[in-house]
């Protein structure tokens, strides 16, 4: 959905459905010779501002398809605006990438009989939030005369997404930089008679009413020469990127233009990947400016640009595409020095496709983030998927789209805001790429390809009515208009919409919806597709919830009949003496689990028993879930595709039936359950004496939550009474329990110590937990989860089971290892962060993950402030690690690749959660056949690797998934709860804005100049330090203005306010006292 700033008056809304009111048809002609005669003069320099700004935005936070992209070196308007690429119907200026050619037009959707009719019909909107929309009928001049106009309209305004799954922690205020720098433009034009009288300042769009259909319609008669292509309204409509320049003025009388390129054939891109003229990769749309779009260097370089969505060729996020390079004067230019660098270091919703591991479920289950094996991988889970390798502290702006300011204007009086100085340091030059040296540029490409459709094809969003009920697409259609804009707008049929929808569209405004792209055709802007469901009103925790799960592909159904026939029919299930007679029987063991007090899907339990030689015989028991999940069951097909449980703050979508996770497999206290066990023989300072793999029993003695054996590790010296302890086995007592946990924390803390000695890893990030209301189940608060020494406990002997499970699976099939790496961090961003830690004076060794810890945890002490710029950095140090990956050893020749990184470890897999993740179940079936107890397994390796390419798909949308549930709530909380303050720590400096790090809830925000009551601000750079003076306003006449520094680390006070969409909220900073 885009939005148009502001709403327009009924009377002009009613306008743009009926068509030109007589007022505006009274300007038709005074208008028409205003633009005829405006060849110079103060107009032909209005249009040429207006061109260059919608040519250098930036961040299109609405309409990804915008993305003008040629150079910008001469002058736009030389005859009149049409020619010249403006649609004077309406604007927001905005800055992009580049323009010097005309742009393409409109599909040519309409019966022939009425292409004479009119240039252009455009449909008008009411978006949720009360926006007019506008949206084209796609109609061109039998002449093609209107395929030239280039449609700035509504959808520049910047649609606010209602959801922050769609548009993540970072959204613009009202007071947005682009807007500001416009506000001071209008302002200094107005002085010199350049600014037309009628507009809208608050939002700085031009009126329909201003500019009216009939000046398009004298200007378009002289355009016959352009190609249509481009659509309007939406938020995905289409523009040529670079590399569709030379299509631009092909004559398209006639005939109906193509926007995108056919695809290749599969033949032409096997050849094409064999001789490396094309690449392959998985694609990644900025959410923050949907025209970007990235796919890693096979290199390890910089990440190849894809600019543009004709570029991107249909294409949806996560797809697995081909691309071809575009000539390198067409690649995209970077400054070298990092004056243009954004130091963003955003939320994970905001920015990259799951990498932060930033939020966490509440303790309802044992969710990934709170689970020991997980744990050190979280973070190391994902790319910075969303930015490429620009990112970080070194994300570099292309030079040409930077708009040159008039430095020299300055705030005169209290309460201007937005008035600002940057100090502009030098880039390359040289305009032409082909003139600059590699380290200047980055490669751009265009997708001729999708190897495989990652992407779900299913968007949450709104349904609205087209506006001219004349037209035949009225009567057929509907459009949809997805929340998250890397989707396409689509047509869905008025069959799929509710009986009422035509005639009472406003009761269903605010109603979400899912959609499932059907198809998308290379002459069409929009995609087309069916109406699933409707899911309740926007900003609700269930319909929002709901959405999240099907756009990211979770199935949430109930299990099949033919699924559950496969479970054991005859309850209450026992353990037979055929199989207890196979298994090691450890029943009368002191066994027991810990973990989350809310949780059900007890999979790990632990055993700790001091030998008479003063060793430790220390175990692992894992729930032998293979033993119920049979090969080539239904069962197993419908775990293998779920391939994991799905965490959210509510609730959990279990990969298998709750008779399997709650019941049968989990290890519930004083039940006998079939087990995988790892037996050690330690030393108490944690050296390994012995090892033993094998099928077990056991009958867990108690179910204590991490909080049970923290107090007996915060006391070792009390023994706590029954009432202190869930009910335990009279085989055992409490006391022997105790000692147990007492002797396992005493050995992890040698093996955690002895594992950073030899060069782990781990970023310890902030994860935010909410408590909830038992009856409406919303957020009554949240906090940062606190990771203490019970999970590190846990932890560590989940680790070294994971470990020795991966070299006995390795040893005997070297060829169908199904194990788990870690590459070293991305070598352009690693770089990056080197850069910026020197220009900020710390010294951080990246030689190693080993060293790379050490930093951290040596250079910081543990005051306030130095706890707070360690989160700040171990945010950013996440940046550049890759994502951990599953993989078949068969697959891979060269062994050092399965090292893990962050572990520092040749061999690592995961075993130690089988009720959760099918892959910890295909390694229970590997180990099974390593000890002879099953025939080895049925898979050959390409399909291991299938699977092990399909578990690391849906682990990293589940990780997504739990990451979007938690923004959810937290932005349902500051709605229900706020006002919420909280000190942040200031993680990047812009030219007129900085991002922060609430510490308080571990959030991460962009805070706008031009938002706050400030007489004054601006930016310089301190040596090579970004830096930005803000001058407040007095509170008091007498007072003088508070002076404020903002640069990186600084702590500063922050506010968090819910705002007008039902998901959104911005971070203010707290005026500062006059004794700072």
């Amino acid at each position: 959905m885009d939005q148009l700033g502001p709403v327009r008056s009924a009377a002009s809304a009613q306008g743009a459905k009926e068509g030109l009111s007589k007022a505006a048809a009274s300007q038709k002609s005074a208008y028409a010779r205003l633009v005829q005669k405006h060849h110079s003069g103060r107009f032909q320099s209005y249009l040429n501002h207006i061109a260059q700004k919608m040519q250098l935005e930036e961040g299109f936070s609405n309409d990804p398809s915008l993305d003008l992209d040629l150079p910008l070196r001469r002058g736009l308007v030389k005859d009149n605006p049409v020619r010249n690429g403006i649609n004077l119907h309406s604007y927001s200026p905005v800055r992009t990438s580049h323009l010097e050619q005309p742009l393409p037009g409109f599909e040519n959707d309409k019966p022939q009989s009425a292409l004479n009719r009119c240039s252009l019909k455009k449909n008008a909107i009411v978006s949720p939030g009360g926006d007019v929309e506008v949206e084209e009928d796609y109609y061109v001049y039998q002449r093609g005369a209107a395929s030239g106009l280039l449609n700035v309209s509504d959808n520049l305004g910047g649609r606010a997404s209602n959801s922050l799954r769609h548009r993540g922690a970072l959204q613009k205020s009202s007071g947005s930089d682009e807007r500001e720098e416009e506000d001071m433009w209008r302002k200094k034009h107005k002085k010199r008679g350049r600014y037309p009288a009628n507009t809208d300042t608050a939002a700085g769009h031009l009126l329909t009413e201003q500019f009216g259909e009939d000046v398009l319609a004298v200007n378009a008669r002289k355009n016959s020469h352009l190609s249509p292509g481009q659509t309007q309204g939406g938020s995905y409509a289409t523009v040529p990127a670079s590399s569709d320049r030379k299509n631009l003025n092909k004559p398209t009388r006639g005939r109906k233009k193509s926007i995108f390129e056919a695809y290749m054939s599969k033949e032409d891109v096997s050849a094409g990947l064999k001789r490396g003229e094309l690449i392959q990769g998985p694609l990644r749309i900025n959410p923050k400016k949907y025209h970007e779009a990235f796919i890693p260097s096979p290199d390890g370089s910089r990440d190849i640009f894809i600019d543009g969505v004709v570029a991107r060729n249909r294409a949806l996020n996560g797809d697995i595409v081909v691309v071809r390079l575009l000539p390198r004067d067409q690649w995209k230019v970077i400054k070298p020095d990092g004056s243009d660098k954004e130091t963003e270091v955003t939320h994970e919703s905001d920015v990259p496709e799951d990498m932060l591991g930033t939020c966490v479920p509440q303790e309802t289950a044992k969710g990934d983030a709170q689970s020991p094996d997980v744990i050190i991988e979280a973070q190391f889970d994902d790319n910075d998927a969303e930015h490429g390798q620009d990112h970080l502290q070194d994300m570099l702006t292309d030079d040409i789209k930077k708009l040159s300011l008039d430095t020299g204007e300055k705030g005169k009086a209290a309460g201007v805001t937005g008035v600002h100085r940057t100090k502009q340091e030098d880039g390359p030059k040289v305009s032409d790429p082909r003139l600059l040296p590699d380290e200047f540029l980055q490669r751009t490409a265009k997708v001729v390809y999708i190897l495989e459709k990652k992407h779900s094809r299913a968007a949450t969003g709104f349904i609205k009515l087209l506006a001219d009920r004349n037209s035949e697409l009225f009567k057929r259609c509907a459009m949809f208009s997805p929340v998250d804009h890397r989707v396409p707008r689509v047509y869905v049929p008025l069959a799929d919409c509710p009986p009422d929808f035509v005639t009472k569209p406003e009761a269903y405004s605010q109603m979400l919806f899912i959609c499932r792209i059907m198809d998308w055709k290379e002459d069409s802007n929009f995609a087309s597709g069916q109406l699933c469901k409707s899911l309740g009103q926007a900003g609700e925790i269930e319909p929002e919830s709901e959405g999240i799960l099907t756009e990211y592909g979770v199935d949430f159904s109930d299990f099949s009949s033919e699924v559950l026939e496969c479970l054991p029919q005859n309850l209450p299930w026992v353990i037979s003496p055929g199989e207890l007679a196979k298994r090691r029987d450890l029943r009368k063991e002191c066994i027991f689990t810990i973990d989350p007090s809310t949780a059900r899907d007890l999979d790990d339990a632990l055993s700790c028993k001091q030998l008479p030689d003063g060793n430790l015989e220390v175990g692992v028991h894992i729930a032998d879930v293979s033993y119920f999940v049979l090969e080539e069951t239904a069962l197993d097909k419908v775990a293998s595709e779920r391939a994991t449980s799905v965490y959210l703050v509510q609730k959990v979508i279990p990969m298998l039936p709750r008779l399997l996770c709650e019941e049968l497999c989990s290890l519930n206290p004083m039940q006998d359950r079939l087990t995988f066990s790892v037996i050690w023989k330690l030393t108490p300072e944690g050296k390994i004496l012995d090892e033993w793999f094998g099928r077990t029993v056991i009958c867990s003695c108690v179910k204590l939550s991490y909080d049970h054996a923290q107090s007996m590790i915060d006391s070792p010296g009390k023994v706590l009474s029954p009432e202190e302890l869930p009910p335990v086995s009279p085989q055992h007592s409490i006391a022997e329990i105790q000692e147990a946990v007492l002797n396992l924390h005493r050995v992890a803390q040698h093996l955690r110590k002895q594992r950073f000695t030899e060069g782990a890893l781990h970023l310890d990030q902030m994860k935010l937990s909410f408590t909830l209301d038992q009856e409406s189940g919303m957020p009554q608060g949240c906090y940062i989860y606190q990771y203490r020494d019970s999970n590190r406990l846990v932890e560590e002997f989940m680790l070294l089971a994971n470990m020795a499970v991966a070299h006995q699976i390795y040893r005997s099939f070297p060829e169908q290892a199904f194990l788990r790496r870690h590459p070293p961090p991305q070598t352009k961003l690693l770089k990056d962060l080197m850069d910026f830690c020197n220009q900020v004076g710390l010294d951080i060794d990246f030689s190693s993950a080993g060293t790379l810890h050490k930093s951290l945890s040596e250079t910081f002490g543990a005051d306030k402030y130095s706890r707070a710029r360690k989160e700040v950095l171990t945010y950013m140090f996440s940046r550049p690690m890759q994502m951990a990956l599953y993989f078949c050893t068969g697959i891979l020749a060269d062994e050092t690749l399965f090292q893990h990184y962050a572990l520092n470890v040749p061999f690592y897999t995961h075993f130690t959660s089988p009720i959760r993740r099918y892959a910890d179940i295909v390694v229970h079936r590997l180990l099974s056949a390593s000890l002879g107890a099953r025939s080895p397994i049925k898979m050959e390796k390409e399909a291991i690797q299938k699977q092990a390419d399909h578990c690391n798909d849906r682990k990293m949308a589940s990780k997504r998934v739990q990451e979007l549930s938690a923004d959810l709530f937290f932005s349902v909380f500051v709605r229900e709860c706020g006002p919420l303050e909280s000190e942040a720590m200031v993680m990047g400096v812009l030219s007129k804005a900085f991002d922060v790090l609430v510490l308080k809830f571990g959030v991460q925000k962009r805070i706008y100049c031009n938002a706050l009551p400030l007489v004054d601000f601006h930016f310089q750079k301190a040596g090579k330090k970004p830096e930005l003076t803000l001058l407040w306003e007095p509170e008091e006449l007498e007072e003088e203005s508070v002076s404020q520094v903002i640069t990186i680390f600084t702590l500063v006070e922050v506010v968090l306010t819910a705002d007008g969409g039902p998901l959104k909220y911005s971070a203010l900073l707290k005026r500062p006292s006059l004794d700072k």
